[in-house]
């Protein structure tokens, strides 16, 4: 950037190279209406021409399409606080690092750092600017792009990289809008090049271990699960680097889910959604907004310019989801009050059940009280990565393990030329969740049906490897 405060990826938003930080931050409240406006607009105009559009196109699905069999060489654009954890994790499972990007020179070498410790060539660095990825994806040496960068910036970079014939993957929450929720899927099908999301907590101890057991019978016939993020985010959000920077900005936009994918994910994957059932429709509701206000009252100087903002997204949302089987779901969203950490994490099925945030389960006649259990008891059905790579996990830290997890099985399905666990269908499905959300609240909670991004195949296909890998 010229002039101002330099922003790294993690710390920009909009990508205008001649904004400074006080501008922005000036911006995004006389933006927040006209901008929330076109972003509703996308929720309720997309899904009908898109899905006909999608229809006609002839391209053959991206459901169950292996990776080609390679050792991926990975270009990484961002790295700021999320880029570089999931920089250090990914060299850990030996991750071969051709390139990294990034609109602060010095984060850029910083990153560069760690993968010379790592024993690497230094990575050839792009910095000149928000667009020099487009230069970075022209190589020829690129298999796989990670982005790592604030999320109005995920989908132009993802179909950026399959444009030039790379598999991406992309940071939580993916994309935002129903629009690129499309595109992703089309550009996906197009390329033949894989788009997924990163998340992590479809890799964590319990969730894995929970899946096996559900694939096992243990749960009997599933009926309704849980998922939910809410996480205290008001210092992060008002700080004065990294993802308060911009993330805060969302908030003034859209009033929704607007982080539904921690939650939802692993739910999904215990459902098979995308595999023998779907998402049907959903409502959702926001409680009133007063904890960013609050906050703000409270720390900011009465001439600190982020008193222009106006917040408009509720500090709970609940959105509930119904299956095209009749499964529900419910998807809680709240980071602006305070609250101890929770994802929530419950499925239920007609033998059991299981909860998270303290993890406990109980099966029907499992006990007089009708008491929770602990869920050690079933460590036979602890999942191979974690057998095997677990201790490496928990030592690398990275959201207790996961991250690490994560990253390793991502690597192994390209170079042993398996699917991807979670593909662009779940991408855009998981993703299509805050755009409904901001529909049906602005509807009075009305009624929202979700598009069919599989075109049918979702009837077809069978569990994600992830649930029977051995």
């Amino acid at each position: 950037m010229t002039g101002g405060v330099r922003m790294n990826f993690d710390e920009q938003n909009l990508g205008l190279e001649s904004w400074t930080r006080r501008k922005f931050m000036q911006m995004s409240g006389a933006s927040a209406v006209s901008l929330s406006a076109l972003k509703l607009a996308d929720a309720e105009s997309a899904p009908p021409h898109h899905a006909k559009a999608e229809s006609a196109t002839g391209h053959k699905t991206m459901a169950d399409v292996p990776f080609e069999k390679r050792n991926p060489r990975v270009a990484m654009i961002g790295t700021g606080g999320r880029g570089t954890s999931l920089l250090k994790n990914l060299l850990a499972a030996d991750g071969q690092v051709v390139t990294l990007c990034d609109i602060v020179a010095e984060k850029a070498e910083h990153a560069a750092s760690l993968v010379v410790a790592a024993g690497q060539n230094k990575p050839v660095l792009y910095t000149a600017g928000p667009h020099d990825f487009e230069k970075m994806l022209g190589r020829n040496d690129i298999d796989l792009v990670i982005v790592a960068t604030p999320w109005s910036w995920h989908a132009e970079m993802s179909i950026a990289a399959m444009k030039h014939g790379k598999d991406v993957a992309m940071e939580v929450p993916g994309v935002t809008t129903l629009e690129d929720c499309w595109k992703i899927v089309r550009t996906s099908e197009e390329t033949r090049k894989h788009c997924l999301t990163l998340e992590n907590c479809c890799y964590g101890y319990n969730e894995t271990l929970i899946l096996r057991m559900i694939q096992a019978g243990e749960f009997g016939e599933l009926l309704y699960g849980e998922g939910a993020y809410i996480h205290d985010l008001r210092e992060e959000l008002f700080s004065g680097a990294g993802e308060g920077l911009w993330r805060r900005t969302e908030h003034t936009l859209r009033n929704g889910n607007l982080y539904p994918t921690h939650g939802l994910g692993p739910v999904a994957n215990y459902m098979g959604i995308q595999r023998g059932d779907r998402f049907g429709s959903l409502v959702s509701m926001s409680s009133p907004q007063r904890g960013l206000d609050k906050y703000r009252k409270e720390h900011l100087k009465p001439d600190d310019p982020r008193w222009k903002e106006r917040y408009i997204c509720g500090d709970m949302n609940t959105t509930l989801i119904q299956t095209a089987k009749g499964l529900t779901i419910t998807v809680k969203h709240a980071v602006s009050t305070p609250h101890p950490y929770d994802r929530i994490n419950l499925i239920a099925g007609t033998k059991g059940l299981f909860q998270d945030y303290p993890p406990r389960i109980y099966f029907d006649g499992m006990n007089k009280k009708e008491e929770f259990g602990s869920i050690d008891a079933w460590s036979q059905y602890q999942h191979p990565l974690w057998k095997r790579e677990g201790e490496l996990a928990q030592k690398l830290g990275g959201h207790g393990g996961m991250d690490f997890i994560m990253l390793y099985r991502l690597l192994q399905c390209v170079r042993e030329g398996l699917p991807p666990d979670m593909d662009v269908y779940d991408s855009a499905t998981w993703a299509a969740i805050a755009p409904l959300s901001v529909t049906s609240v602005s509807r009075g909670s009305a009624p929202v049906e979700f598009p069919d991004f599989t075109a049918g195949k979702w009837k077809q296909r069978s569990i994600s490897a992830i649930a029977t890998q051995a």
